[in-house]
């Protein structure tokens, strides 16, 4: 209906539009979702369901395949002996069964040998700990002019705060250490028993591995196995070489000084300091300068002196000749790969990640084509001279001077 004044007349400024009937929207009749539309969308929920349980099953199994991972690599350092012994006509099972038996006495005589030493010395430190206390309070009271008592010492001791506080926090996680222990026993016997799967039946795995391969790329993964094996034991090889040089070092200098255990102490450093990258020689160190102050402070600083000189002379002399015929990776490249693998794995990253460098780099190198280079001063490092360079050039550009004949410049470069 239209408006209207207050006459009752129609209202002449009211709009057309009031008067007609919205229209409504014209619709096609029988349109519908497209048809691909609810296909797409259970297809993308279907693929972001896959992702999440992948990567669910991944976070669940990374210390499986890390471990799988180490004793892939463990199987490729005793793969040369279980071969050499496989030759001579021995079942490779018990070949392998041999090594790592040998693998498994050595490692428990060393460990057990090592805690009895530490036992007897922990126990000498403890009966010793009342006279290392009277020569530090007398020399305390002798420096400082104090009259400190060792009763009164102890006492002060055994009443802190700290102490108690540390007892209860030990007390506390004494099941969380054998939780610890136990965890770490069952990754041990899962390396291992993957390790000798690995060794025993490394013919067959890579058979098994080519079985699903074409022939071009069945040779293509043969050759990254032999380099994968030749540069895993060649590593081993070179660090136990460094091993034996560093043993024997460490002995002569122990023995010198007169420290009991040496040649346990030598050979825990030798072991520790090269199959312990970048730190192991300070981590080695530490057991000996202990075991020295034991028997004479002074003694302690010698060994860290040693343990230092002895670093140095490894990294710039011994470690390049022995790791140059088998592992051949540059020093910065071996700090690198073990940062990287510190990153991704911790401490087995650094203790896999030099061999898996060495054999990512010996499998890269031939495929990639290298040329002459040309024989230039800056590849060298040293800078050509110009006809603007050399001592002509400066004295040409001297402010306030005349320019010098070019055969008076020439003389004085050749005379300079």
């Amino acid at each position: 209906m239209a408006r209207t004044d207050e006459t009752g007349q129609a209202d002449p400024q009211a709009p057309a539009s009031d008067t007609a009937p919205n229209p409504r929207p014209a619709t096609r009749p029988g349109a519908r979702m497209p048809r691909w539309l609810p296909r797409s969308m259970v297809l993308a929920l279907l693929l972001v369901g896959v992702f999440q349980l992948g990567s669910w099953a991944f976070h669940q199994l990374l210390g499986l395949l890390i471990n799988i991972l180490i004793a892939f690599f463990l199987a490729l350092a005793i793969e040369p002996a279980v071969s050499r012994m496989a030759a001579r006509g021995m079942r490779r099972g018990l070949a392998a069964f041999l090594v790592f038996l040998g693998l498994v006495v050595a490692t428990s005589g060393f460990v057990t040998l090592l805690g009895s030493v530490l036992a007897e010395q922990v126990i000498k430190i403890v009966e010793d700990f009342p006279a290392y206390l009277d020569s530090v309070i007398n020399w305390v009271n002798a420096h400082f002019d104090t009259e400190l008592k060792r009763v009164d010492v102890q006492e002060g001791l055994l009443r802190s705060a700290w102490l108690r506080e540390y007892v209860e926090n030990s007390a506390t996680g004494v099941l969380d250490v054998s939780a610890q222990v136990l965890g770490g026993l069952f990754q041990l016997l899962t390396i291992t028993l993957f390790s000798f799967y690995f060794a025993a039946d490394g013919p067959r795995l890579r058979r098994a591995l080519c079985s699903v391969l074409p022939p071009a790329k069945q040779a293509e993964v043969l050759r990254a196995w032999e380099i994968a094996v030749a540069k895993t034991g060649g590593y081993i090889h070179s660090r136990g070489l460094m091993a034996l040089v560093s043993g024997v070092a460490h002995y002569i200098m122990l023995e010198a000084l007169g420290v009991p255990y040496a040649p346990v102490l030598a050979m825990w450093v030798g072991l520790v300091s090269q199959f312990i990258p970048t730190i192991g020689t300070y981590l080695a160190g530490a057991l000996p300068m202990l075991i020295a102050f034991t028997v004479d402070p002074w003694y302690a600083l010698w060994v860290l002196i040693f343990v230092v000189v002895y670093q140095q002379f490894e990294n710039y002399l011994l470690q390049p000749k022995l790791t140059a015929r088998t592992v051949d990776i540059h020093p910065a490249v071996a700090f690198g790969s073990v940062i990287a693998g510190t990153a991704l794995l911790g401490a087995v990253g650094a203790l896999i990640a030099i061999p898996a460098v060495a054999t990512l780099q010996a499998f890269l190198g031939a495929y990639v084509k290298r040329y002459d280079v040309t024989d230039d001063p800056r590849v060298e490092g040293h800078r050509p001279r110009g006809p603007g360079g050399g001592l002509a050039g400066r004295l040409r550009r001297l402010p306030g001077q005349k320019a010098v004949e070019p055969a008076m410049a020439d003389a004085t470069d050749s005379a300079s």
